[in-house]
């Protein structure tokens, strides 16, 4: 049942995130939430193992090259914010590293009595001490930036700094940097990202700071990249028009900006000599028409010099897309979606340039992820300028990291996990259901392979902004779900990149709906078969995914009968007025427009919601400190739906930015509050 009348929107109070009376009804709300859930028997049972799985000392150390050196950031029992370390690959392939603890971020916060969180480190270069770390407070997107001395373990005193905001920078030399900020009024876009970028020399005020490049007020934001190729060094810059289109421009030697000559759609990569570019949508050039999700290879200098001879590496078909690639000195690896299962293919240019590919021999299926080691500042002499890291999951398979190299697919194993649950006697099943318009649409079902009868079942999905769900291993998932018997299912529905970005765009702007007929398509398949029953079923989704389980709720509540609804999107009247709502507009529409309105209205859940109709259960969990969507959507729809007598959990963590949560114990806490419902309805 929906409403397409837009109702009296009486609670805009509660967008005032630190408002004094939106507070108080956040507290409220905690209280009952926490007082409820925290008392179930699940909680107490489940918390202690997902909090001992993520502090587990057998996780695997995910890690970042910079020369000699891996660097990875570690978050355990002791150290809830985390310790910056490294150590060398020799040191890696121990069992137990000794690593080179750089920066204790505990520390840090309790000295500084602030609540800093990691948001990533910049380095001069691979083998240089200078760095620029990014600190979040509260998990924010705005972040502190601080120049760090690595050599010294110390942040440098009268060195770079930035007061908080969405920023970003790129090192030109080690005095000078580029520099995208809030400088103040008109600085910023529509969206809150950086519409300007200027050149800041060390020693000097950022207010004297040069601008180099700007975008549009309405623009998403501005970029920049450098490329330090030896002879073939290039900078080049970006105004992300919206989330989708861009303008590519690049430095020339005499200081002018040349516009990169391909669709505006297109994502193009700048490496050495090479130009690779893939296409959004199809694109004819001199004759040819190279298919949407392709990826072509030219020569960098001779399409900037007007010649336009391309090379194609993947064109794709009904049920192969590509994910993903990484370029290793001589070659392109490829990452492609199998019917959503990974693949890999090898390409490399002969001696005459002509571009040849191999498939690379890999496990299947599952999630394969690749990452290349190449470090390009060091020219001939980096010793792993031909190796990649090789990552392989599966939603009953624990992680495996490899050390693989190009000459031939025997790969080194670096760390492989521990299982975290018992998997014996599950299965995972890739089903398709058919949706309303009859596309057929895949999803996976983990669970009991001798299922007797309809389970407790879970059902996850996103659908937006071409994210693909690929298969992943989670021990927590393993625990609070499938070893008590229940079934958790993942869909695979339009508006993700499962199947290329034609699968995406099917259901953007007015055609968004489709993400919504196809999940519940998945439900209904789910129930015909037996897997499951309304009564038992709940689903799952954050961000997008909560705009999907929100607007899926309203839509069908005879489905379900609990919902998480996290981060998520719900007013879409008002969702690009609020924080970077503007840079989403190429996904929704414009609801200012009286056409976008008139398909946004018919799905947006603020607006659907109504009294005298029996919805599921919801839980709605969101960040104070979520500065990318807004707490106010999930605040509003919550007290509407209270407002209106349906029967609403609502819980608002402090800290954790749009990821929900800051450290383990936050995670935990919020994973077992979730799961705890779940069982409450669905047990």
């Amino acid at each position: 049942m929906t409403s397409t009348t837009v109702q009296d929107d009486h609670f805009q109070w509660l967008e005032e995130i630190d408002g004094v009376r939106a507070q108080a009804w956040v507290a409220e709300r905690n209280a009952h939430a926490e007082a409820l859930l925290t008392s179930q028997p699940q909680y107490a049972s489940i918390k202690p193992h997902i909090l001992q799985t993520l502090n587990a000392s057998d996780r695997i150390p995910w890690i970042t090259r910079r020369g000699q050196w891996l660097y990875n950031l570690w978050q355990d029992e002791e150290h809830k914010r985390g310790l910056w370390r490294r150590c060398t690959l020799d040191e890696y392939r121990k069992t137990e590293p000794a690593w080179d603890i750089l920066l204790d971020l505990d520390a840090l916060a309790a000295s500084e009595q602030e609540n800093w969180v990691w948001a990533g480190a910049t380095a001069l270069g691979p083998e240089s001490p200078q760095c620029l770390i990014k600190l979040s407070r509260g998990g924010a997107d705005a972040v502190v930036v601080r120049e760090f001395d690595i050599a010294r373990k110390a942040f440098v005193d009268g060195g770079f700094t930035l007061p908080e905001a969405k920023t970003s920078v790129t090192w030109i030399d080690a005095d000078t940097l580029y520099v995208g900020t809030d400088f103040g009024a008109g600085s910023m876009t529509d969206s809150g990202y950086p519409r300007v970028i200027k050149r800041w020399q060390r020693g000097t005020s950022l207010a004297h700071a040069t601008t180099v490049f700007e975008g549009q007020a309405q623009d998403i934001s501005v970029g920049v990249s450098i490329d330090r190729t030896p002879g073939h060094a290039r900078t080049v810059f970006y105004q992300s028009l919206d989330f989708y289109n861009a303008r590519v421009f690049v430095l020339t030697a005499t200081g002018a900006l040349q516009a990169l000559d391909v669709p505006s759609d297109a994502s193009p990569t700048l490496a050495g000599a090479l130009l690779l570019v893939r296409p959004r949508s199809a694109w004819v050039l001199a004759g040819q028409v190279i298919s949407a999700g392709s990826l072509v290879v030219a020569d960098v200098d001779a399409w900037l010099a007007g010649h336009r001879e391309i090379q194609t590496l993947f064109t794709p078909t009904q049920a192969r897309s590509l994910a993903d690639y990484t370029l290793t000195r001589s070659s392109v690896v490829l990452q492609l979606l199998d019917d959503v299962a990974g693949r890999l293919e090898l390409w490399t240019p002969n001696a005459a340039g002509v571009w040849q590919g191999r498939a690379v021999d890999a496990p299947f299926p599952g999630t394969l992820s690749v990452s290349a080691l190449h470090n390009v500042e060091l020219g001939a002499a980096d010793p792993l300028a031909e190796h990649y890291l090789l990552s392989y999951t599966g939603f009953l398979t624990p992680e495996s990291l490899w050390l693989g190299q190009t000459g031939d697919d025997q790969r080194e194993v670096l760390k492989s996990r521990p299982a975290q649950f018992d998997a014996s006697g599950l299965q995972v099943e890739q089903l398709f259901a058919r949706s309303a318009d009859g596309t057929r649409v895949p999803y996976f079902v983990i669970g009991p392979q001798q299922a007797s009868g309809p389970r407790p079942t879970l059902l996850y999905g996103y659908g937006g902004f071409e994210v693909s769900l690929e298969p992943w291993y989670s021990g927590v998932y393993g625990h609070a779900w499938l070893a008590q018997g229940a079934v958790w299912v993942v869909a695979n529905i339009r508006g993700g990149g499962e199947y290329g970005p034609d699968w995406h765009t099917a259901a953007i702007l007015q055609h968004k709906q489709r993400s919504y007929d196809d999940f519940a398509a998945v439900a209904q398949d789910l129930i015909r078969r037996g897997i499951t029953t309304p009564k038992q079923l709940g689903i799952m989704g954050g961000s997008n995914g909560g705009l999907l389980v929100g607007a899926t709720f309203v839509q069908h509540p005879e489905l379900f009968n609990a919902v998480v609804c996290s981060v998520p999107l719900l007013d879409m009247k008002r969702y690009h007025t609020l924080l970077a709502g503007a840079s989403w507009m190429a996904e929704y529409g414009n609801p200012d427009d009286p056409q976008a309105w008139a398909f946004i209205r018919k799905y947006s859940p603020y607006q659907n919601v109504v009294a005298g109709t029996v919805y599921p259960e919801v839980l709605f969990t969101t960040s104070t400190r979520d500065d990318r969507v807004h707490p106010g959507h999930a605040r509003k729809m919550a007290a509407r739906m209270l407002e209106q007598g349906h029967p609403v959990f609502y819980y608002e963590n402090t800290e954790g930015g749009h990821g929900g949560a800051a450290d383990n114990e936050q995670r935990a806490h919020l994973l077992a509050l979730e799961f705890g419902f779940l069982w409450r309805q669905l047990g």
